[in-house]
Formats: C-alpha cells, sequence, structure tokens
C-alpha cells in the first residue's frame, strides 16, 4: 500500500474510530467467491471496464480503479449493502475498495485466470 493512501485510510480510520480494513475484509471474502468473480467480470465488461477488471485477474501489473467505477464495477445493491454491513460512509468504502479489491481479486487469480464456480478460494 503506498504511504499516501495509508496514510489517508489511517486518518479516516482514526476520525471514525473504525479499522476500515477490518470492516471491509470479511465483505471481500463474498465478493471474492468464484460465481461473484465472474459475475464481476460480466458487469465491468457492460459497463466497459472489463480490461481493468482483466487485468486484476491477469498475472500481470493491476489497472487501478477510481471510486466511481468500483460503484459502477459492482452496482449501486452491492455498494449499498457493503454500506449496511459496515456501517461505513459510501465515500469510505468506495475509496477502501478502490485500492483493496484490485489486489484481492489479483490474489484469487494467481494463475491469471477466474476460478471455477464450484472451487474453493483462498482467504485474501
Amino acid at each position: 500500500m503506498s504511504d499516501f493512501l495509508q496514510n489517508i485510510l489511517g486518518k479516516v480510520e482514526s476520525a471514525l474510530g473504525v479499522d476500515v480494513q477490518g470492516a471491509l475484509q470479511q465483505q471481500l471474502q463474498s465478493l471474492l467467491q468464484p460465481q461473484n468473480l465472474e459475475a464481476l467480470l460480466t458487469r465491468a465488461d457492460q459497463a466497459g471496464l472489463g480490461d481493468k477488471v482483466r487485468s486484476w485477474v491477469s498475472q500481470g501489473g493491476n489497472v487501478p480503479a477510481t471510486p466511481d467505477e468500483i460503484q459502477t464495477i459492482l452496482g449501486s445493491d452491492i455498494v449499498h449493502n457493503l454500506i449496511a454491513k459496515t456501517g461505513l460512509p459510501a465515500d469510505t468504502v468506495l475509496t477502501a475498495l478502490a485500492h483493496f479489491l484490485p489486489a484481492a481479486v489479483d490474489k484469487q487469480t494467481p494463475q491469471g485466470v477466474l476460478p471455477e464456480a464450484g472451487a474453493e478460494t483462498k482467504q485474501a
């Protein structure tokens, strides 16, 4: 994590009295299930962001995503669900996901391909 982003997350966590990464960790596990990764890629393709998400899956570097792109890729329902489950503000959730989601998807796809829907996933 860049020092700049770490500093921002640290300030947000201090201001809110919340561990942003910890609050999102459990929710990320659900998003990283094989069937959800496929849906994520499908939504990204529909939004014209498929190449960005494919970079997270591939063995090359991860193309970063903006909070707005994360909202588009995940969809409003998932974002609102994450906000409700974490109790964090939307901007905080989206900013944290913009940082954590590409690396988490990359970690779940070490071979550069999406896991099969029946496969177990590793802990992110």
